[in-house]
């Protein structure tokens, strides 16, 4: 658990578990996995045994110690609907976050299929709200789904938002956002949402109504987080990539981050050192083929998540939406 987290959109991080395992490109070059396998095999260290899925029920407790109400990433060292943590003990969580109602917690996944069935099963409500009641405290009556927590789902291509985000439109939230770091490509929010159809309407767990005299928001999504990739093997992120999500967001209505542009950032930022990657809109690599590239084609160097920064066009995108903490129910 860190008190102050670095990440941009959150201000704590609580691991009830640490560990995971890739499922998709985005997880190629994991930061949690890149820190905690520093310390495998370090005796006593919390990561001694690296990134192994490891179970931290100590770690419950935490959020009653918070004196101040914050948002809390949760699992920011994992995933909480991994195939490897039991019903059992994600009940357990989600019983901790109804018991603490001052806090705001997001959890993040990639495991879109398993969150969908756990949270949209009745008997799982009703275990979060004995447990939450008769363990921690939670007020009798407690809705579902839980006002304090936020579901998202990664997305860092279109692939992965074609699965992912219908899923989480069908999970019943309070609130619902996207993260798309690392971003590997672009993404078209309207093609992710096309197969729910317009016959959902602006009802629950609605999706982008396609229809030409709809009001064009993307029904149920709160709020997208993009960023490119940093550490060592990063990829780079096309600048369009991340301004098509903007100005989808924009158009749509929805709250949009810009976290960081990662490793990379454009040359004409005013970039002149670092290793040239030539990259066009659809993620080729023209190195060393610059006579060949197509118009779209850009000059990426790598500078440094620090030297790269956080504007997108000259401007610092720090949107939350517009409820940290909603009063209840579904949307």
């Amino acid at each position: 658990m860190s008190e102050h987290s670095s990440i941009e959109w959150t201000d704590t991080t609580w691991n009830p578990v640490t560990g995971c395992t890739k499922l998709s490109p985005g997880c190629d070059h994991c930061y949690a996995e890149t820190f905690a396998e520093r310390w495998r095999g370090i005796p006593g260290h919390p990561f001694e045994n690296g990134f192994d899925l490891t179970l931290r029920p100590e770690r419950l407790d935490q959020p009653f110690r918070w004196a101040k109400p914050r948002k809390v990433f949760v699992n920011s060292m994992s995933d909480l609907f991994h195939t490897g943590i039991p019903d059992g003990f994600i009940s357990q969580v989600f019983a901790v976050m109804a018991a603490t109602p001052e806090h705001t917690y997001q959890v993040l996944t990639k495991r879109h299929g398993r969150m969908r069935a756990l949270l949209s099963s009745p008997e799982f409500a009703d275990r979060v709200r004995e447990e939450g009641t008769g363990w921690y405290g939670a007020a009798p009556g407690t809705p579902w789904p839980l006002p304090n927590v936020w579901l998202g789902v990664s997305v860092e291509d279109q692939k992965r938002a074609d699965l992912r985000v219908p899923a989480l439109l069908r999970t019943p939230a309070a609130a619902r956002f996207l993260s798309c770091e690392p971003l590997l490509g672009p993404i078209n929010l309207h093609q992710a949402v096309w197969t729910m159809g317009s016959e959902r309407g602006h009802g629950l767990s609605a999706s982008y109504v396609h229809a030409g005299d709809c009001c064009r928001r993307f029904h149920g999504i709160d709020w997208v987080i993009a960023g490119g990739e940093s550490g060592p093997g990063a990829r780079p992120m096309h600048p369009e990539w991340a301004r098509s999500l903007r100005d989808q967001c924009q158009s749509a209505g929805i709250a949009f981050l810009f976290k960081q542009w990662g490793a990379f950032a454009p040359e004409d930022h005013g970039h002149q050192r670092g290793a040239v990657t030539f990259i066009d809109r659809r993620g080729q690599s023209w190195n060393g083929m610059e006579k060949l590239a197509p118009a779209d084609a850009v000059r990426m160097r790598r500078v440094g998540k620090k030297a790269a920064g956080r504007e997108l066009d000259g401007h610092a995108w720090d949107d939350f939406p517009s409820l940290l903490v909603r009063e209840g129910g579904d949307r």
